[in-house]
């Protein structure tokens, strides 16, 4: 298992926690690099359900991090960051603006992963100046369809204190040998750290989290207007069978944001993204850098 790109060693796996403290008393653990001085701002990526700062594909971070600079960040009571996690979606999208004062970076794009494009939709409709383009990755909008709430077979193994190996790839991947062969070497990149780790999030990390998201998942088609604020280029994306927050949200956001563009990737689940890193950077990559219509 090599953990170079290019010839070099992945960013991602050796790039210290730095921490910041805000006015609301939180001291955010995040990570921070990548091209400088590029003229573009920089990518703040949130993260999935019980992920922290490690959770992240190297590739990926790597990838898009040669074109600009990326932060990643542990919100509120999220891995080393201090706090306790809020059981809302909104209380975190203020959270990470929170964060994003305390830098004092005036304007980013985001990109958000599950839980974390939940907070990006939020904090695009909370600070909209602040927020120049979106990708929303294996999300879906408050009020959706088949979000109240996971089944019970993905609630268990997302929730399971003690998951490992077997839990993750169900919860990610697909059924098929594709599918859980590209799962296996995401595994193998993500935990093959070995400095500066993350701390583990445990249960009561899990419990808020989902607190938050089932609250967002209550069935309420009428939300869906509230896309219309969010006017910023958009980019959703999404596996073609995610048993986490089913597809058709990605299609309802797609529908309702203003200025969105839509990519399904086949023969993929709700960690698409980790399981074609390569190719959702490109795609990633294309659209930040694109025109603005």
């Amino acid at each position: 298992m090599t953990t170079l790109i290019r010839g070099h060693e992945l960013k991602q796996l050796t790039a210290p926690i730095l921490d910041v403290t805000a006015a609301n008393g939180v001291t955010y653990a995040y990570r921070r690099f990548g091209a400088t001085d590029t003229g573009k701002p920089p990518l703040l990526l949130l993260q999935h359900f019980r992920g922290n700062l490690d959770n992240w594909d190297p590739i990926l971070v790597d990838t898009l991090a040669a074109g600009r600079e990326v932060i990643l960040l542990d919100n509120t009571g999220v891995g080393l960051s201090s706090g306790q996690v809020p059981v809302t979606v909104t209380q975190m999208a203020r959270d990470a603006i929170s964060f994003l004062d305390a830098l004092d970076v005036e304007q980013v794009d985001l990109l958000g992963f599950s839980l974390g494009g939940m907070v990006a939709q939020e904090v695009a409709l909370l600070r909209p100046r602040a927020v120049r383009r979106i990708v929303l990755a294996g999300t879906g909008p408050r009020g959706g369809r088949q979000m109240h709430g996971w089944t019970l077979d993905i609630e268990r193994a997302a929730n399971r204190a003690d998951g490992g190996l077997d839990e993750l790839l169900h919860i990610f991947f697909g059924i098929t040998e594709t599918s859980r062969t590209l799962g296996m070497e995401y595994v193998q990149r993500v935990f093959s750290r070995t400095e500066n780790p993350d701390k583990p999030n445990g249960p009561e990390v899990a419990r808020a989290q989902y607190d938050a998201i089932v609250e967002w998942g209550i069935p309420d088609l009428g939300r869906l207007a509230r896309l219309a604020g969010i006017t910023q280029p958009t980019l959703v994306a999404a596996g073609d069978d995610d048993p986490m927050i089913p597809t058709v949200n990605s299609q309802l956001l797609a529908d309702h944001l203003p200025n969105a563009r839509l990519r399904i990737f086949s023969d993929a689940g709700h960690g698409f993204l980790f399981q074609y890193p390569r190719q959702f950077a490109a795609l990633v990559q294309e659209f930040l850098n694109g025109p603005a219509h």
